[in-house]
């Protein structure tokens, strides 16, 4: 592309955006160097890494049946010839993987490749797929005279495009199809022949994709004839290695739209940078002059910076308005023979307390055993000042439980219930648990526990101190929010300007509340982090951003799904689905002109013009703009040199002059036929014509299958061999030669055992910028809402502006600030925003 073609509105400063000085004499520049033909391919060699002879990596090539090397359109290089359906011409895994890691995240490639096939015959030339999906497959339709390419975008639709052109005739033909970005040129004998604006192929392909020379897989699209020179290259206009008559002097495609794309990512980080720069620049103004002494508070004491205090068995201090806080160093404490060490009451550390020994056990001050006499009597004992001292027992409670449930206990005469509960006595264990530690009772007694978000400062949990969640990184807090120390746990803080979420996350602004979102009208919305998240309500489906009521067997014919289980259908259709089409020509809804005839068509009609007329320009809907044919006159008619040609309403004669013998013959191509004669055409076996007094009738033969010398060309559908048959994909279904049906919007026709499929023909869409394909049809649509449209004639001119003030082309497409999961699109002019379901 040349600058003088590209819109004028966009040779400015910018191209359409705010770009500076330089970035415009980086596109003079670029362009100047253009013209002077420094991007001129022609004449030097091509990196390996950027070629692909697809021969060479196709080296099981010569040994599968079917493939044989034969004469090619020159000897230079070795020509493959293409025949019968057994045969296996795919690439092992290894060589596969080598072709595609040289593909992998191109956005321009070429496909070259010389070949001549059979014809009348259809086959893939070269197929790159992965299961069902086909990232890359070329077929060559003989019986429909068109070559066909199938791709897949990047947000994986499959995509086809459909060139008229006849490659199956038997002759010598250099193929090359080059893609760059949403470009793409075919050229034959190096013609070109079209140029093609589409969505960008995605050449994303995983592990395990395979690759098919002439076929499309083991059972279908053989292609018969022969192949020469089939390679990849992943250069700019690569058809010059083809052809090198063909000069280059213009960036392609992809050469513009990368330039464009930096320019706009180096203006995104410019604005996202500035902004930054002057609010920093803004905060800085307030800092000057201040002087702040920051204080620490802790369990609601206040203290001054460099403070110290003692706090539990802890020496804290603060520190620039923060607590720091470290246990006290306990000394390992060198006791006597007759002592030992023991917590005692409010005590940190442990220290030395006399010992008594009892029954060969060590037992400290306060301790108590239980032991029975020879009678069985219980006696109680308390180590006392070195020595084991008797207690006297009074009597023992009564007990509210089953003797089953009673357990007897060494520290005291009288049992007690399973279940006791020992931290609730007035001399119980709980006394002992002083500082953010809870009692626990156990079976035969109790312990100390610190609580939820403390540990333990002594080895027996009586002293706990708090966990910083915030210093140790133990806590949960999200982005926009600071941790918070609390005793016992931590909460996050909102920054400055942010709101709550949750208990972890914060956001700039709660989009839900504010209407701020892009969530339909039937989907419920919920705040995140930096933006928000739509999901449809019971009932609905979508992605929250286009929410569509669920009806049981879907609404057909392009019909509406209004609420659940109701349909409003299109125009044209009726029905609970809209699966009935109006006959509009049968129900007397149409009274077309008696020069037409009334065509019903799905969804509608027409007044056809009848033969012998034909439309005046006006295009009526009635047909009244269908005016006579004057046959004589253009010289359509068959009349021989004795008769005259005669214009009746809708036809024409031949009449004999007064007076004349006429033979009633018919002149029909140059040639004479004489009445009655009948002749098939030369360019048409299957038509038969007559000669009736001066007018020549043609029609399609009468197939005849029980005729043992009928044509099977002309009658496919009375071959009986099983050769001529075809099996569906799935193994289930057979097809007779010449049989047709429809499969995924395609018209597919067996010919001769080999299936030929091809898009169904829909009416053009006059006038119309945005379109969709109804789910369950084939055609597209015209809608008026663009964010509805899955396809839009890009217009250069019409624009978007996104947050950050930056101008986007129509076609682009970019991460919505503060979120991973909005994506936008700038669609002539309108912006559209949706939340990817994958991406939460």
């Amino acid at each position: 592309m040349h600058l003088a073609q590209y819109p004028a509105e966009h040779q400015h400063d910018g191209i359409g955006v705010s770009l500076p000085s330089f970035t415009m004499g980086l596109f003079k520049l670029y362009f100047a160097l253009c013209t002077l033909g420094l991007f001129y391919a022609s004449g030097f060699g091509v990196d390996p890494a950027l070629h692909v002879d697809i021969f060479e990596e196709f080296d099981n090539l010569r040994s599968s049946a079917g493939v044989s090397q034969v004469q090619g359109f020159h000897n230079e290089t070795r020509a493959y010839l293409f025949e019968g359906t057994s045969r296996n011409a795919r690439a092992s895994l290894k060589a596969a993987e080598r072709i595609l890691q040289k593909l992998r995240g191109r956005t321009e490639f070429t496909l070259l490749l010389t070949l001549k096939q059979e014809k009348f015959s259809s086959g893939v030339l070269l197929s790159i797929h992965y299961g069902e999906q086909r990232f890359l497959e070329v077929e060559s339709s003989g019986l429909r005279n068109e070559i066909r390419l199938f791709f897949q975008t990047s947000d994986r639709r499959q995509q086809r495009e459909v060139f008229p052109y006849s490659l199956a005739d038997g002759h010598w033909h250099k193929v090359s199809l080059a893609f760059s970005a949403t470009q793409v040129v075919l050229h034959i004998d190096c013609n070109r022949i079209y140029e093609r604006i589409v969505e960008m192929p995605s050449m994303d392909f995983p592990r395990g994709t395979n690759i098919w020379l002439g076929q499309r897989n083991d059972a279908h699209g053989f292609f018969r004839g022969v192949m020469q020179d089939v390679q990849l290259v992943v250069i700019p206009h690569g058809y010059i290695i083809q052809c090198p008559d063909l000069n280059r002097t213009c960036p392609t495609c992809n050469d513009f739209h990368g330039l464009v794309q930096k320019i706009m990512e180096l203006q995104d980080i410019l604005g996202k940078t500035s902004s930054k720069l002057a609010l920093a620049e803004e905060k800085m103004k307030y800092l000057d002059g201040c002087y702040c002494e920051r204080t620490c508070t802790l369990n609601r004491e206040i203290y001054r910076d460099d403070d110290a205090w003692i706090d539990g068995c802890r020496n804290c201090t603060c520190s620039n308005g923060t607590v720091e806080c470290e246990s006290i160093f306990c000394p390992p404490p060198q006791c006597p023979p007759d002592t030992a060490p023991i917590y005692m009451p409010g005590a940190c550390c442990k220290e030395c307390q006399p010992v008594c020994l009892f029954r060969g056990r060590v037992y400290v001050e306060g301790d108590r055993k239980s032991v029975h006499d020879s009678e069985g009597n219980c006696l109680l004992f308390e180590c006392r000042d070195r020595s084991m001292r008797r207690v006297e027992i009074t009597s023992c409670p009564e007990l509210n439980c089953p003797e089953s449930e009673q357990i007897t206990l060494t520290d005291r005469c009288c049992k007690v219930c399973r279940g006791h509960d020992f931290c609730a006595e007035a001399a119980g264990h709980s006394r002992n648990c002083v500082e953010n530690s809870d009692c626990i009772n156990l079976e035969a007694g109790a312990f100390c526990s610190c609580k939820e978000g403390y540990h333990a400062l002594r080895d027996d949990s009586a002293y706990c101190q708090d966990i910083d969640e915030c210093a140790e990184g133990k806590h949960y807090c999200r982005e926009n929010t600071m941790c918070l120390n609390t005793p016992g746990s931590f909460m996050c803080v909102c920054n400055t300007g942010y709101v709550r979420i949750d208990d972890y996350s914060c956001t700039e602004h709660d989009e839900c509340v504010r209407e701020l979102n892009t969530c339909d009208e039937n989907a419920l919305c919920f705040n995140t982090v930096g933006g928000h998240s739509c999901s449809c309500k019971p009932g609905y489906v979508g992605n929250g951003t286009v929410c569509r009521a669920l009806c049981e067997g879907q609404c057909l014919n392009g019909g509406s799904c209004v609420s659940p289980d109701t349909c409003i259908c299109q125009q044209g259709f009726t029905g609970k689905r809209c699966e009935t089409d109006i006959d509009e020509c049968s129900d007397g809804f149409v009274e077309c002109d008696s020069r037409a005839t009334c065509v019903n068509l799905p969804g509608w009609y027409h007044c056809e013009c009848r033969d012998g007329y034909h439309d005046n320009g006006m295009f009526s809907a009635n047909g009244e703009s269908c005016e006579d044919i004057d046959e004589c006159e253009m010289g359509r008619h068959s009349c021989a040199n004795d008769t005259v040609c005669f214009n009746v309403d809708g036809g024409y004669d031949c009449r004999c002059p007064h007076g004349r013998n006429c033979t009633g013959d018919c002149a029909h191509d140059g040639k004479v036929k004489h009445n009655g004669q009948i002749w098939v055409l030369d360019d048409d076996r299957c038509s038969v014509c007559s000669c009736q007094s001066g007018l020549v009738m043609c029609r399609r033969m009468v197939c005849d299958c029980e005729n043992p010398t009928v044509d099977v060309l002309c009658c496919p559908e009375c071959d009986p061999r099983l050769s001529s048959q075809c099996l569906h994909q799935n193994g289930l279904l057979a097809y007779s030669n010449g049989e047709t049906w429809e499969e995924n919007c395609q018209q597919c026709q067996c010919m001769r055992g080999e299936v030929d499929c091809w898009p169904i023909s829909c009416a053009p869409v006059a006038d119309c910028e945005f379109t969709v394909v109804p789910e369950g049809e084939c055609c597209p649509r015209c809608v008026t809402d663009p964010c509805l449209a899955d396809t839009i004639r890009n217009d250069i001119t019409k624009s978007c502006v996104d947050e950050y003030g930056i101008t986007r082309f129509s076609g682009s497409a970019w991460t919505k600030h503060g979120t991973e999961c909005s994506l936008c699109q700038c669609k002539n002019g309108h912006i559209c925003c949706s939340v990817d379901p994958l991406c939460l």
